[in-house]
């Protein structure tokens, strides 16, 4: 199995190109963009009276277009692929994703890998657009674009979302080459979906490495059923975790922005883990966040109720050289290209300007640690 740690540069503002020759240097398996319009982050705590990230970025919403930055760094790069973690299949039309993946396709010189998801709630309605059957939506989507994709001159396509007639999409990929697509999931019918199509798989959602072993199996069987070698999908994952010492850690989860990462997790995760959710037990992680009714007296509520120790349940945490044997299990699980991802930098100024070296260390902890293996 093929390891590398994954490289992560942020879509929001202020942007940092200056890390590019870093990640572009052979050190990561891929460079991934986030997409997105409004953050997971409640804007109703963030202000001074919660963190002094706001004196630095006074919203936690202002977001680049994930696919835009994605040409960017295409043209700034030379070697490393490139990957959107995820564009959502609900805000934008198959066939402009289709067009849009083979342009950065031929930027990139072949390196673009289209990431795809079905969409989450924060992103979609509060804009007006349909958010319903985002699975189906999603199924159809990837066909369209296939289609488009793979077909020679005009298409006509009636679906249950989508209608093409004599619809052209004539730009011919990269040295003969579509884009890989990669699927974000967890869920049992959206896993039989990778399975079957995607080049590659992230988990969605707090994960054990138990329970990233039952998705990654339920991946595999889908592919054979479909008679496909599941060694052929890349397995990717974000390790969302805290890095510290132990005062440190302990100062990272009394701060509200840390504590509020219990909203991106479901409720039957915690009570699976011994905890009550603050948000109750039926309360389905990122898919139940809107930004329109999470109103600064519900989440002040919610962090009062807040067991510091439902946090580190939710929240791998420890030094450097700990998270990469935490970050280890999950690559002897399968996964090929891990992303560490420092979540303690939400707990303030302080911790942020030390994130990324630990993040680093952490890496490189890991790297020794699979090359030893």
């Amino acid at each position: 199995m093929t390891f590398k740690p994954a490289g992560y540069i942020r879509t929001t503002l202020p942007v940092d190109l200056s890390v590019l020759a870093d990640l572009d240097s052979g050190r990561f398996h891929s460079i991934w963009l986030a997409d997105h319009l409004v953050s997971l982050w409640p804007d109703s705590i963030w202000t001074e009276e919660f963190t002094d990230l706001v004196t630095v970025n006074p919203s936690p919403h202002r977001h680049l277009d994930g696919l835009a930055m994605a040409a960017a760094v295409a043209a700034l790069t030379e070697n490393t692929p490139i990957a959107t973690s995820v564009v959502d299949t609900a805000r934008r039309h198959p066939a402009m994703l289709a067009q849009t993946a083979l342009t950065i396709s031929h930027l990139s010189k072949g390196r673009f890998i289209l990431g795809l998801g079905s969409g989450e709630l924060e992103n979609v309605v509060p804009y007006g657009i349909d958010f319903s059957r985002p699975v189906s939506r999603f199924e159809e989507s990837l066909q369209v674009i296939r289609l488009l994709w793979e077909s020679e001159g005009p298409v006509d396509f009636e679906g249950q979302f989508y209608t093409l007639h004599h619809a052209r999409l004539d730009t011919e990929p990269y040295d003969g080459k579509v884009p890989p697509i990669w699927v974000g999931c967890s869920g049992p019918r959206m896993l039989n979906i990778a399975g079957r199509q995607a080049d590659g798989w992230w988990p969605v959602g707090t994960l054990t490495v138990d329970g990233y072993a039952k998705q990654l199996a339920a991946l595999h069987q889908s592919a054979e059923r479909a008679g496909r070698d599941p060694g052929s999908i890349t397995k990717a994952g974000f390790i969302t975790c805290l890095i510290g010492d132990e005062g440190e850690i302990a100062e990272m989860i009394r701060q509200p922005l840390v504590k509020a990462f219990l909203l991106q997790v479901r409720g039957d995760f915690l009570a699976a883990q011994g905890f009550k959710h603050p948000m109750g037990d039926d309360w389905k992680g990122i898919h139940d966040i809107d930004p329109r009714v999470l109103t600064r007296e519900r989440i002040v509520h919610c962090l009062d109720d807040v067991e510091p120790g439902a946090v580190l349940a939710a929240l791998p945490h420890g030094t450097p050289r700990q998270i990469a044997g935490i970050a280890k299990a999950y690559v002897d699980a399968g996964m090929q290209a891990p992303k560490i991802l420092d979540y303690g930098g939400m707990a303030g100024l302080a911790f942020g300007a030390k994130s990324a070296a630990k993040v680093r260390e952490a890496e490189d902890h890991l790297i020794a640690l699979v090359d030893g293996a």
